[in-house]
């Protein structure tokens, strides 16, 4: 395996291991341990997203945190201005899910994120992104729209964020990630204990669906999502995984995830060209790798 390392959109692991500090392990276990690469959704039929169904990232974070010992303080809800006394108090602070769309300083961008806002100086928040702009600021008015994030569909609040980051256990990153392999397990075979839109689909049932829809015509909205965003990001996911099974001993899994990650990123040129018989073709191939990364863990 010839492992990928450069830019992605992994916001939230990345702003983990920015409040972790020295003892975070690299983004790509981060990102393992939250359960992501381990599944397929298309969302009310429609919204495809290569992670499983039913999980959404506050789930992911919070395994993520536990797995690898730490403890913190997860706050949400109240008005805008009890949220900005909130984190005014309690910087720096992992915040989010915010609608990126209302950040003001990343044009163009969309979809829910993660940053850490550094501090509250007067009316300006000053804050990481990991999109891509340490140090940023934009007034605290700004920032408030965006956190408010009523675009997210899988969020019920407002202005989450979590802060007082404890180490309470001493735990490897090998440690917990094989401690994370019967929730992985889990996420593959399809969990029914949580909510989900009506029409949602979920492991192989969501691929083919999706194959269909190419077949047919695939909507704008659905085609952009795949190209500026779901496609990068589950292939990058999948090798992630793929590398950290194989570093804790689990070369059949490993090399499953490996595969499904080569079959998913080689869809980009096809999804962006056009070639919809090739992008149907591949997710057919896609398809069934679920089951066998589910029967591989055992």
């Amino acid at each position: 395996m010839f492992a990928y390392t450069g830019s992605g959109p992994y916001c939230y692991a990345h702003s983990l291991a920015m409040m972790l500090g020295p003892a975070a392990p690299p983004v790509g276990a981060i990102e393992t341990l939250t359960g992501s690469p381990f599944g397929v959704q298309l969302i009310g039929g429609t919204q495809p997203f290569f992670d499983p169904y039913g999980w959404d990232p506050e789930l992911g974070l919070d395994a993520a945190v536990e797995l690898l010992g730490w403890t913190c303080e997860r706050s949400h809800g109240g008005t805008a201005q009890e949220a900005l006394a909130r984190l005014r108090a309690g910087g720096p602070a992992l915040v989010g899910p915010v609608d990126m769309r209302l950040l003001p300083y990343t044009p163009g961008g969309g979809g829910d994120h993660y940053v850490v806002v550094l501090a509250v100086e007067r009316d300006t928040v000053v804050l990481h992104d990991p999109h891509g702009h340490p140090f940023a600021t934009l007034p605290a008015d700004d920032f408030l729209g965006a956190w408010r994030a009523e675009a997210v569909e899988y969020l019920d609040t407002s202005y989450v964020m979590r802060t007082g980051f404890v180490r309470v256990r001493d735990t490897s990153v090998e440690q917990a990630l094989r401690a994370s392999l019967p929730a992985a397990a889990r996420w593959l075979a399809g969990r029914d204990d949580l909510p989900v839109p009506p029409g949602t689909l979920g492991g192989a049932a969501a691929v083919l669906r999706l194959a269909e829809q190419v077949d047919g015509g695939l909507d704008g909205t659905a085609r952009g999502m795949l190209v500026h965003f779901g496609v990068r990001l589950g292939a990058r996911r999948l090798a992630d995984a793929a590398a950290w099974l194989g570093n804790v001993g689990l070369p059949e899994p490993a090399e499953i995830a490996w595969e499904q990650a080569r079959v998913l990123g080689a869809l980009q040129y096809p999804l962006v060209t056009g070639d919809d018989g090739a992008v149907a073709a591949g997710l057919r191939r896609l398809a069934p790798g679920y089951d066998r990364l589910r029967s591989a863990l055992g």
